[in-house]
């Protein structure tokens, strides 16, 4: 086919971030982004101008999602975020803020790209080393014998997401009960791979967040006619499960493309139903009692098992499929070919329940890693907002069994790195230049600018104008409200530090953040008593912080080296 239109050439811009554009783009998604930072974070409401669902939010997954940008640059910066949430699912906000300090600081001092680029990977080696260290005064071990620092991770994910609307109350309890369903997954008989097992999130909304509960096993919505028909009478010993992942409706869906030959007299419907039925009769041979299906059952097949005392669940749809399967053992069935006897699993019991107006088949599992966190809300915005911080936090927890470290969170372990690696640097200089074939000016303004993204990276969590400060012992972030600023009379404006270790009244003294201070060495090596101590800790996920901290550095490097951005305007 001809061409109605001549092909345009592609577009070549140079140097894209000397582009005015480019930067005051770049500026506005720094704005959207650091104004949600925090517990205290704005609320953004992303819709389409032509209709469809309104998302109110301040998480990063919900947000670039809903967020649509077109500059190259820009999809880059969001691309690599939205990849660091899918595998680590916090820290995302910190990271897109890092990177867009790091860029915009690093264009200010006029670094050539290959010198700053080299000069970041230095400061990022560094950080990370000194982060996994044992000196570090940011990372504080989990210990597996108490729930203390695993609620203090639930705790510090639900408070910094606004949007879920809860209260000190309803936090403490659905912490409570993210950390239930977290400890419900892991296998009772450690093996030598340790694999765990799923938390399913059920809605029902319209009730309070503090009727939320968590079930051993799987929930199956079902309506009140359906639970009284199928549960006539309840079975003593273990239930044997058949699980299909194939249509029993009798339909011809999948026959695939191409000719149907059908002979003469030959009904195609009766034909299915008689394979359906005679798969029916193997079920009752099989002493099967417990039929799930993924699609849609026949009526006729549904009858045939009722009234041989066979419990048929039908819909229950491609999301339950892999933990029906781990609850009962079972593997699914896709086809109507005579059944193998190692494909059907089994589950302990079925039972009904009810929770609000709806209902549910209970699966209970003889030993299975799944269970079910019904989830209520009292309405659709903050229960979406709601089940992406549970998930969250139920992904962070899992994060804690490979690494058993958390981090300081708040803003401290940014101001606190940013002052380490200040007087590192300053202590250091001519050994770091040996090795690295910079000038010392060159290695100085590259620390100032990775150093002052970090505390910028910080200052986003205040958002009502407050004074921020960092004390010169322990390099801690402090806010102070701004209504009651006064200089020089810190300790009786002043009460916690961002995470809430250290407070105002032992002997501290303290500088105005990213005011002109000399380089001091940050108390290194957390007491052991210190961090056991406090009740409410500020934490963050050790696994997602440092992930974010090397995307975001890594990120920008990537966009400081683009000469070029080659465009296909056809």
């Amino acid at each position: 086919m001809s061409r109605l239109e001549a092909k345009k050439p592609s577009l070549c811009k140079t140097e894209p971030l000397t582009s005015e554009r480019v930067r005051s783009t770049l500026s506005v998604l720094k704005g959207i982004i650091a104004s949600c930072y925090g517990p205290s974070g704005r609320l953004k409401q992303l819709h389409n101008g032509l209709g469809g669902c309104v998302c109110t939010t301040s998480q990063s997954s919900a947000l670039l999602r809903n967020l649509s940008v077109t500059h190259p640059i820009l999809k880059v910066l969001t691309s690599s975020v939205q990849n660091h949430v899918c595998c680590f699912s916090d820290c995302g906000l910190f990271t897109a803020i890092l990177c867009c300090n790091l860029i915009e600081n690093i264009q200010r001092i006029g670094l050539t790209p290959t010198t700053a680029i080299k000069l970041n990977k230095y400061l990022l080696g560094l950080s990370i080393s000194y982060l996994k260290s044992e000196a570090c005064s940011c990372r504080i071990p989990v210990d597996f014998r108490s729930t203390h620092t695993f609620l203090n991770l639930v705790h510090s994910i639900l408070t910094s997401k606004p949007a879920c609307m809860l209260t000190r109350k309803e936090i403490d309890h659905i912490g409570a009960l993210i950390l239930k369903a977290f400890l419900l997954t892991i296998p009772e008989s450690a093996e030598e791979r340790m694999v765990l097992g799923k938390s399913i999130i059920v809605p029902l909304k319209g009730q309070q967040v503090t009727d939320s509960t968590v079930l051993p096993g799987l929930l199956i919505e079902a309506s009140e006619v359906q639970l009284r028909r199928l549960l006539p009478t309840q079975k003593s010993s273990t239930l044997r499960v058949a699980l299909f992942c194939a249509s029993l409706s009798g339909d011809f869906s999948n026959a695939g493309e191409g000719t149907l030959v059908v002979h003469y007299q030959v009904s195609l419907e009766n034909a299915v139903l008689e394979q359906l039925l005679n798969l029916g009769r193997q079920l009752v041979s099989d002493h099967v009692d417990l039929v799930l299906c993924q699609k849609v059952i026949h009526p006729s097949l549904k009858q045939f098992l009722s009234e041989h005392q066979i419990i048929a669940i039908d819909r229950v749809g491609v999301t339950l499929m892999e933990p029906l399967s781990k609850v009962t053992g079972a593997t699914p069935i896709g086809s109507l070919y005579p059944i193998v006897s190692t494909t059907y699993g089994s589950v302990k019991d079925v039972r009904s329940a009810r929770f609000g107006s709806k209902y549910f088949f209970h699966l209970l599992p003889n030993e299975a890693t799944i269970c079910s966190l019904l989830l209520c809300s009292r309405n659709d915005t903050a229960w979406e907002e709601l089940k992406l911080t549970c998930q969250t936090a139920m992904h962070v927890l899992q994060l804690t069994i490979k690494e058993p470290w958390v981090l300081l969170g708040g803003g401290c372990v940014e101001t606190h790195l940013a002052a380490y690696i200040r007087h590192k640097v300053h202590n250091e200089a001519e050994a770091i230049v040996r090795d690295d074939g910079c000038s010392q000016a060159e290695l100085h303004i590259a620390t100032e600018a990775f150093c002052s993204a970090l505390e910028s990276a910080a200052v986003s969590l205040e958002h009502d104008g407050g004074e921020i400060l960092i004390d010169m012992k322990y390099g801690h972030f402090w806010s102070c409200p701004a209504d009651s600023a006064s200089v020089g009379n810190w300790p009786d404006t002043l009460s916690r530090c961002g995470c809430g270790l250290y407070n105002s009244q032992e002997e501290l003294s303290w500088s105005v953040l990213r005011s002109t201070y000399h380089p001091f060495a940050p108390q290194t090596c957390l007491p052991q008593a210190a961090s056991g101590s406090v009740s409410n800790l500020t934490v963050d996920s050790f696994t997602a912080k440092l992930s974010g901290l090397q995307v975001a550095v890594e990120t920008a490097n990537l966009i400081l080296d683009l000469s070029y951005v080659i465009e296909d305007k056809n």
